[in-house]
């Protein structure tokens, strides 16, 4: 699998590539469908109440703060002339429809009644506005964590179903840094980003309709900066998505080096390379600093331009407001309302910002995270597939032929059959084969030549669950799991209950020094079994295929990694394990082979020979050879039948 998020690398097409991960990511909200629906209502819903606010203030201060003048010139009858000596009385004149309005807007009453309903409506719409916030972020996270854990679970079902030929080349701590923290970078674009950037575009819309429904000269004066925020905003993105990229590259060789790191500290221990692997660590963080650094630098010189351009917008805004009131053209209520949406219009913009930023963050990890899901090397059961039923007759190789890379063939022209209740022993030099014919019998790997059947059936017929379920594979070096003894017998199968566990340990002889442990059965058992010997190890391994009670039994090397105390318990144990089962053994030790059936040669991919021991022996072909050098200071032990 390559990494996209290799340091330097960069899209050719960000826009186009932002469009098709974001159409991929929307996919796994899709459960949630209605749910979002609502988030994106009641963020529409709260984002036309600040706009609706600032209109309220402008009719407070117009309606109910601001005295509005009146004429005081009285109208007089031009014509009428006053009798002498009449008695002349102050007579009111008779004021127009106009003046009325304006003396009872005057009215010290009326402008307080005014100002309390503007007031207490303002008041409800913060109230309302903080509930439909209190409940989006309740929803949003609901909705955000829920979507990351069903991530989270298709990428393990992914990672389970992957062939071992992906393994092969792709380190362990790129894939658990695709798993967790790739996964998480996702949560902030899931629980808030998608939503909220509509709910910010919507708001930026209804801004701009309520400033111009104000002043439309005073919406033009304030609109005039945005096409430069708009500029900046495009080179700032499209720099930050080549810096999120890096980072999320860098993380990801920083985990698979810790986790190979701290996998084999023994051997860098006893080799004294702690230094050497230092500085290699200290390379790889130094570039990751660096990256961080550069992307602060980003955010650094971005939001102080944002800043400034939001500065000159408020200067040109109150600056042709004022000289608009002088002219007569703006109301005092309007440029103060202006002012209010003015900073309600740069909010939204700055949030679009830094949602845009998390959106190109979740873009650098998408693209990792998609290549994991978009990967093929499975090894599907066809549609035809059956359960395998138990093992009746025989497990038969017809001429396999099998390369890892599909070039270079390590198995050529493989054919030999396993009867039921048969035990076949397969010898070489290393890399002769013998394992890579466990691994084709497993299904962990597929051949390109020739057929494996059980019992007339083609294995690729065989559901590969069903079929791993007849098989039992005891290997060199046994995985522990931090669980309890008795769940590494199990693993977890609750068709094998306790007292299966206990029986199979006594027939092995592991039943006596799983007792001895601190809780028996129950003692926990730390990371890959560091507490166990490496005897107690291969013992419990032998415990968990007994459990199991598998068709075929698998042997890969199962002792040669033990003391001969311990050999000698293992050995009664494999004569158990072995007693009427269809097995395949690989061992160089000779007890093991001598009571073999018979025993497959192999040579560079090749089976050379076969017979029994006493066959092969007497053909004084490689088999003696290979004898002869292994086993040479047994040369004069007796035969054991």
């Amino acid at each position: 699998m390559s990494d996209a998020s290799a340091p330097g690398r960069a899209s050719k097409d960000d826009n186009k590539l932002d469009g098709k991960l974001l159409k991929r990511l929307v996919v796994f909200l899709k459960p949630y469908k209605r749910l979002v629906i609502l988030a994106i209502v009641f963020n529409i819903l709260a984002a036309g109440l600040g706009p609706f606010r600032a209109v309220l203030v402008n009719y407070a201060v117009d309606d109910a703060i601001k005295i509005t003048a009146v004429d005081d010139d009285s109208p007089t009858d031009a014509g009428a002339s006053l009798t002498p000596g009449a008695t002349t009385e102050p007579q009111t004149p008779a004021l127009s429809p106009a003046d009325k309005q304006k003396n009872a807007q005057n009215d010290p009453q009326t402008r307080y009644d005014l100002l309390q309903f503007y007031c207490l409506s303002i008041f409800g719409l913060l109230v309302l506005q903080g509930l439909l916030q209190y409940f989006l972020t309740l929803l949003m996270n609901w909705i955000g964590q829920n979507t990351i854990n069903d991530v989270r679970t298709t990428l393990f079902d992914i990672v389970q179903r992957l062939s071992l030929r992906f393994y092969d080349t792709n380190p362990i701590g790129r894939l658990i840094t695709r798993v967790t923290s790739d996964v998480e970078v996702l949560q902030t674009m899931y629980t808030d980003s998608l939503v909220m950037i509509i709910s910010n575009v919507f708001q930026l819309v209804f801004i701009v309709a309520a400033m111009f429904i104000v002043s439309w000269q005073l919406a033009f004066a304030t609109l005039a900066i945005v096409p430069l925020l708009l500029i900046a905003t495009s080179i700032f993105r499209r720099h930050v998505r080549e810096a999120f990229r890096s980072i999320r590259g860098l993380v990801s060789r920083m985990n698979a080096f810790l986790n190979e790191y701290i996998t084999g500290i023994s051997v860098v221990q006893l080799f004294s390379q702690e230094r050497k692997q230092a500085a290699k660590f200290d390379k790889i963080n130094k570039e990751h600093t660096d990256e961080q650094i550069r992307t602060v630098t980003y955010y650094a010189l971005f939001f102080p331009v944002v800043d400034f351009l939001t500065s000159m917008s408020t200067a040109i805004t109150v600056g042709f407001g004022g000289w608009a009131i002088t002219g007569g053209s703006v109301e005092l209520g309007d440029l103060i309302a202006f002012i209010l949406l003015f900073e309600l219009f740069f909010r939204p913009l700055r949030e679009l910002s830094d949602k845009y930023n998390a959106l190109q963050n979740a873009m650098a990890s998408s693209e990792r995270i998609f290549e994991l899901l978009d990967e093929d090397s499975f090894i599907s059961d066809s549609p035809q597939a059956q359960d395998m039923p138990r093992l009746a007759r025989a497990v038969e190789f017809n001429k396999v032929g099998f390369a890892y890379d599909g070039v270079n063939f390590v198995l050529d022209d493989i054919s030999f059959t396993v009867n039921k209740g048969e035990t076949i022993a397969i010898v070489g030099a290393t890399g002769a084969g013998k394992s890579s014919i466990i691994n084709l019998l497993t299904r962990f790997y597929e051949f390109q030549r020739g057929s494996i059947r059980v019992d007339g059936v083609d294995i690729r017929d065989l559901r590969q669950n069903s079929l791993r379920s007849h098989i039992a594979i005891v290997l060199q070096d046994v995985f522990m799991f931090s669980r309890s003894v008795l769940d590494n017998i199990t693993l977890g199968d609750e068709n094998i209950t306790r007292e299966d566990a206990v029986a199979a340990a006594k027939a092995v002889g592991a039943h006596d020094f799983i007792e001895r442990l601190p809780q028996g059965y129950d003692t926990q058992v730390r990371e890959r079994g560091s507490t166990l010997s490496v005897g107690q190890r291969q013992l419990l391994s032998f415990c968990r295929a007994l459990a199991a009670d598998p068709d075929i039994l698998i042997l890969d090397e199962a002792t040669s990694s033990v003391d001969t105390a311990t050999e000698q318990i293992i050995e009664a144990a494999i004569s158990r394990l072995l007693a009427g089962r269809t097995s395949i053994v690989i061992a160089h030790r000779l007890s093991t082979v001598r009571r073999a059936d018979r025993i497959i040669v192999m040579h560079r991919g090749k089976m050379y020979e076969q017979g029994s021991h006493e066959e092969l022996i007497a053909a004084d072909g490689l088999y003696a050879k290979l004898y002869k050098l292994q086993y040479k200071e047994q040369l004069t032990t007796p035969l054991d039948s």
